[in-house]
């Protein structure tokens, strides 16, 4: 069993010991998530920041507290990987942009747990043969764990579901929503180029289907898994509405006629039946030409069952600038309380189904 510095496995929320040894943490990256998660594991009680891997060059050489916003922290950021896996820390919390499986599996061979926003390591069995096998090998020999988390996929399609679920004892379907409203988001290249708002009437890419599927689709049957009904076909779609009018959106102007709404569908299906299904919303005026539920953004579970339920989660209006701010956190924060329960895992790849639920330390 790969021990904690603090506390046992068994309740790692217990602080008697977190005065004398706080867990030793790297930050990988510092994006927008990745600066949230910086400046978290700075402020931590029970945390001490020993390391920060950048990948500009025009922050390497910084300190982590500028990098964040905080004061002067001592630690200083570095571009050479060599510099982090020589700081022996308890735990790397790897957010980077793009995947670098030599990167993740040298921290992990070295002795380093890691805790990734990236969704490429949520289930096991959904990951390709080879790179789990390197993955696995590398947790076996740095006698470390590797957890995916975030909000969505992670906190909505794993951590809540798993909770209604508790209350079931037949499920026929779980159904998960997420409605977005993008028209305050002041991202021009983001919702234009690459979401395709504003564009003219097209087919969803095969590329995006299958970003979606291997995005949700691990997530979802990991919950089918826990309840020992495992998911037989994974199926994804994509539908869009147009405008009625023109609109004007913090990103620019939507004319009449294009993309103005799009919503894509990630579906678990047992014996030719749906049984998971995560559909995500995203719109940037409510003046389409299809008769859409378009909810203030947040999430809605139902549970089919036989103590079926809906459970609606719903986000403050914010502006746009208190919105910047504060979004990063619904991805940064999972990944920083589950630290200690990373490290006090069995080696390995771990799911959120495996750990115990993870309870944040927040003073």
């Amino acid at each position: 069993m790969n021990a904690s510095p603090l506390q046992d496995q068994q309740n790692p929320s217990d602080g008697s010991a977190s005065a004398e040894k706080p867990y030793r943490v790297v930050q990988w990256a510092t994006g927008n998530v990745g600066t949230r998660s910086l400046r978290q594991i700075i402020e931590h009680p029970r945390m001490s920041l020993v390391g920060l891997y950048v990948h500009s060059e025009g922050k390497a050489g910084r300190d982590a507290g500028e990098l964040c916003g905080l004061a002067e922290t001592g630690v200083t950021a570095t571009r050479d990987i060599d510099e982090i896996i020589a700081l022996g820390a308890d735990c790397v919390l790897y957010m980077a942009a793009k995947l670098d499986l030599d990167e993740v599996c040298r921290l992990l061979a070295s002795g380093a747990n890691v805790v990734t926003t990236r969704g490429e390591f949520h289930r096991p069995a959904s990951m390709e043969p080879d790179m789990r096998k390197r993955v696995e090998a590398a947790c076996a020999e740095g006698g470390t764990s590797i957890h995916s988390t975030g909000s969505s996929p992670g906190f909505i399609t794993e951590t809540v579901p798993l909770a209604l679920l508790s209350m079931q004892r037949r499920v026929d379907s779980l159904s998960i929503h997420e409605f977005a409203d993008v028209s305050t988001r002041d991202s021009p290249d983001m919702l234009f180029h690459v979401m395709g708002f504003g564009k003219t009437v097209g087919d969803f890419s095969e590329a995006r289907l299958t970003h979606a599927r291997t995005s949700f689709g691990p997530s979802l049957a990991n919950v089918a898994d826990a309840l020992s009904l495992p998911i037989e076909t994974l199926e994804a779609s994509g539908e869009v509405a147009l405008t009625t009018r023109d609109v004007e959106i913090a990103a620019g102007t939507v004319p009449k006629g294009t993309v103005g709404a799009q919503r894509i569908t990630v579906a678990g299906l047992r014996d030719g039946k749906e049984l998971v299904r995560f559909t995500a919303t995203w719109y940037c005026t409510t003046e389409i030409d299809k008769d859409w539920e378009l909810r203030s953004n947040g999430w809605r579970v139902v549970v089919d069952g036989d103590a079926s339920m809906t459970l609606d989660l719903m986000f403050p209006k914010m502006s746009f600038d208190v919105q910047a701010q504060t979004t990063p956190g619904y991805t940064a924060n999972p990944a920083v309380n589950a630290v200690p329960y990373v490290i006090a895992a069995e080696p390995g790849i771990r799911t959120a189904v495996e750990l115990p639920k993870i309870v944040p330390t927040i003073g």
